[in-house]
C-alpha cells in the first residue's frame, strides 16, 4: 500500500496538467506516492505527451467524458494510498505540502478530510477554500443575489467561512474539489463522488457527506494551492447548464422541505440558468 495517491482529471489542459505534475512529483520526493491520471477523451495530445514524459505515472483513458464524479471514482478505485488527493489539473502544490498534511491527519481522532490555502497565480486568495454547508437561508441568499445581479459584501457572507483567518488551521464544513484531500478508507466509506453530478457541487456533497459520518473537515491555512481558476473548463451552453444542474440537484437532495421553499429554489435555479444562456448569446455577439 502506498502512503498517498494523487488523483487528476484530465481533459484538454495538457500544458497544465504537465505544471501540476511537476510540482506534485517534487512535493512526493521523500513520500511514497502515486499519480493516477484518469483522462475524459482528451483530443489535445494529453495523453502522447504526458505518458511520454512522466513514465511513471498511471494513465487511465476513457473513451468519452465521463465527467469529473464518475472519473475521480474510477481513478480512486485503481489507487493503493492510505491516504488520496483530488487534484485538478490546473494546479501547482506546495513543495512541502503533503509533508506538513499527512502528519496533522494521522494525529487527528476523528479526521474527515482537509483543504488548503487556495490562491491565483498573483497569489490572492480565493475565499472558496472554506465554506459553509448550504442551508436554505444562504443558498436563498446567493441564488437570487445572483438572479438579480446584485453585488454586495453580504452576497455570500453566509457560504464563506469568514471564523477562520486565510493563514489559520481548524474545522470547517465545506472543502473545494480541486483540492480534496482524505483517507481512502472514509472516501470509499460514503461512496465516493455521488456520479449523478458531471461536474460542480460534487464537493458541497461529498464534504456533507463525510461529515453526516460524524468526521470532522479541516481547513490547513499553512499549505497554498495555486489554482488557475476555470481554465480546466470552458463557459459555453454545456456548462452552464451542467452548473445550474447541480445546483438542482442539490436541492432536491437536501432542501426538499419544507416544500414552498423548494419549490421557490428550483425556480430560482430554473430562471438563473436562462438569464445566464442570454447573457452567455450577449457576450458572443
Amino acid at each position: 500500500m502506498k502512503e498517498l495517491s494523487i488523483i487528476i482529471v484530465n481533459y484538454n489542459v495538457k500544458d497544465f496538467l504537465e505544471d501540476c505534475i511537476k510540482s506534485c512529483l517534487l512535493a512526493t520526493k521523500n513520500i511514497d506516492a502515486e499519480i493516477i491520471v484518469v483522462d475524459n477523451n482528451s483530443q489535445d495530445g494529453s495523453k502522447e505527451y504526458i505518458t511520454k514524459h512522466f513514465s511513471q505515472i498511471l494513465w487511465i483513458q476513457n473513451s468519452e467524458n465521463l465527467g469529473f464524479s464518475k472519473a475521480n471514482n474510477i481513478g480512486v478505485n485503481h489507487s493503493s494510498g492510505k491516504y488520496i488527493v483530488l487534484l485538478n489539473p490546473d494546479t501547482q502544490v506546495d513543495t512541502d505540502i503533503f509533508e506538513k498534511i499527512i502528519p496533522f491527519a494521522e494525529n487527528i481522532k476523528n479526521f474527515g478530510a482537509l483543504g488548503v490555502r487556495i490562491a491565483d497565480f498573483n497569489n490572492c486568495y480565493r475565499p472558496e477554500s472554506k465554506r459553509n454547508i448550504p442551508n436554505l437561508k444562504n443558498t436563498f441568499t446567493k441564488l437570487f443575489t445572483q438572479l438579480f445581479f446584485l453585488k454586495s459584501r453580504l452576497n455570500f457572507s453566509g457560504l464563506y467561512n469568514t471564523d477562520l483567518g486565510e493563514y489559520e488551521i481548524g474545522k470547517v464544513e465545506i472543502l473545494t474539489g480541486c483540492f480534496f484531500f482524505t483517507k481512502r478508507k472514509t472516501y470509499n466509506e460514503v461512496g465516493g463522488l455521488d456520479e449523478s453530478y458531471f461536474m460542480y457541487g460534487e464537493d458541497i456533497d461529498l464534504s456533507y457527506s463525510i461529515l453526516m459520518l460524524g468526521y470532522d473537515n479541516y481547513y490547513y491555512g499553512q499549505s497554498t494551492l495555486l489554482h488557475y481558476k476555470g481554465a480546466a473548463t470552458h463557459k459555453d451552453k454545456i456548462s452552464y447548464k451542467r452548473f445550474y444542474n447541480a445546483m438542482e440537484i442539490f436541492v432536491k437532495k437536501y432542501h426538499s422541505k419544507p416544500y414552498f421553499f423548494y419549490i421557490l429554489l428550483l425556480l430560482g435555479v430554473k430562471i438563473r440558468y436562462y438569464l445566464a444562456l442570454v447573457l452567455f448569446r450577449f457576450e458572443k455577439n
